[in-house]
């Protein structure tokens, strides 16, 4: 940011420069240079808090410094979930005294006496200072396996300082999601979807190939309890689908011997059929190419196209892990896609990134993280968003709700989104009320 924001005196007036740059001048795969950041109040993306409630019974215990608590906490009382979710406040003389494997053990022992019934599994996350200061993380673990043998424990982490190094807090998330996971015989007619957020559709290309297959599904969404979660374990081969969720998967293939396919959520029609191809070969079935499917999705692209007509559309980050991929698919098909909002684009998307700084070089990239951001201009014009933040900043009443893809796959998915889009520019939305809502799909008591 320029010092003549950062710093100004009293009663001046700030000059906001919005930062935003078109695809035809737009760096790869950093746009635009880090700095201080601003959050939109656009709530829909999954935390760590939502993830780790994946696993059905298990208990939550964070133990970070009070401020850093007051989000988590917020989380699982909006998720009206507080019996499955603790903390243990760190305070400043336990940094001075040294006892931080103390508090741990002990807060966690003290929370499992007092909870009304034992859980199977505990989530305990460490925080940034325990990391900072080197605790001995190895020995409170086993300690708490000592102390609580019919319980499984699991590390995770609430470290927001390596966001940008290694992986990142969601990636560890969504592997140690599958770390309880015992080793068991694996049934070779099973296999599981891993890392996401929301189950598959039953409709989408993925679910119907495996189910013609006659494998049996799972997937962490759908597990009601305990030990139906454990039978994930028995899977023969994981998919996963988000590039989030790779680390998952290379670790259940090391771990538990499970090949890991990694068979990404893509709008490209060869990418699809590439995928589809490794799922049927890997269940030793054939795949028919999807004629009939991307003649459904060319179809409804033409219907909505036909409804929207050039009615701008502006695309986000969080709606799919392929925003320029999703935004090159819809330019290809005619419609107006004026803006996307990404801080950063993933490597995956380098295909994207060049055939549209050849054939939409005017495409506008804004960052969402920018501190500048907060001052965005918004409103005035009739536009489609696609995803939550697409639709703060745009002010619209018009957008497609939904994040991480929504449980879409392959050509059905994108029919299905052609289908979205023309409800969404059809019936207007409460854009305030709706985003404010942490977890989309979870329970929320807002």
């Amino acid at each position: 940011m320029r010092g003549d924001v950062m710093l100004r005196r009293v009663g001046e007036e700030a000059i906001y420069d919005i930062p935003h740059v078109s695809i035809g001048e737009a760096a790869f795969p950093a746009p635009f240079r880090p700095g201080l950041e601003y959050s939109a109040p656009a709530r829909g993306v999954w935390t760590i808090v939502h993830v780790g409630m994946l696993v059905p019974e298990a208990h939550e215990i964070f133990v970070c410094a009070a401020g850093c608590l007051r989000g988590v906490v917020l989380s699982a009382a909006e998720m009206n979930l507080t019996g499955r979710f603790s903390t243990v406040a760190i305070e400043e003389h336990n940094v001075l005294d040294g006892d931080m494997e103390e508090l741990i053990i002990e807060g966690v022992t003290d929370i499992l006496n007092r909870l009304p019934k034992r859980p199977p599994a505990v989530l305990v996350y460490s925080s940034c200072i325990h990391h900072f200061m080197g605790c001995d993380l190895a020995m409170c673990y086993r300690t708490l396996h000592e102390r609580f043998p019919d319980v499984d424990f699991t590390d995770c982490y609430m470290i927001p300082t390596m966001r940008k190094s290694g992986l990142t807090p969601d990636q560890i998330m969504r592997r140690q999601l599958y770390s309880l996971l015992k080793p068991t015989d694996r049934d070779g007619k099973a296999c599981s979807v891993i890392g996401n957020c929301f189950s598959l559709d039953e409709s989408s290309d993925m679910v119907r190939l495996i189910r013609r297959a006659g494998f049996r599904l799972q997937q962490i969404t759908e597990c009601k309890s305990y030990a139906e979660y454990q039978k994930m374990a028995e899977s023969s081969f994981c998919i996963s689908t988000q590039s989030t969720a790779r680390a998952a998967g290379d670790a259940l293939e090391k771990r538990l011997g499970q090949k890991h396919l990694y068979l990404p959520l893509s709008y490209d029609a060869q990418e699809i059929r590439r995928c589809m191809s490794a799922l049927a070969l890997q269940m030793g079935v054939s795949y028919d190419g999807g004629a009939r499917e991307e003649a459904e999705a060319e179809r409804m692209l033409g219907e909505a196209l036909r409804v929207i007509g050039d009615t701008p559309i502006a695309v986000d980050y969080t709606f799919t892990p392929r925003p320029l991929g999703l935004a090159d698919l819809l330019i290809r098909h005619g419609f107006r896609v004026q803006t996307v909002f990404a801080d950063s684009f993933s490597a995956e998307e380098r295909e994207a990134y060049a055939h549209l700084k050849s054939e939409a070089p005017e495409l506008e990239i804004y960052p969402t993280v920018h501190a500048a951001m907060r001052k965005y201009p918004r409103g005035g014009k009739k536009l489609l968003a696609l995803g939550q933040k697409a639709a703060y900043f745009t002010d619209t009443d018009r957008f497609v709700n939904m994040v991480e893809g929504g449980g879409h796959y392959g050509f059905d998915g994108i029919k299905n989104l052609a289908g979205s889009m023309i409800e969404a520019f059809r019936e207007k939305k409460d854009t305030a009320r709706l985003i404010q809502i942490k977890g989309l799909g979870c329970e929320s008591c807002l």
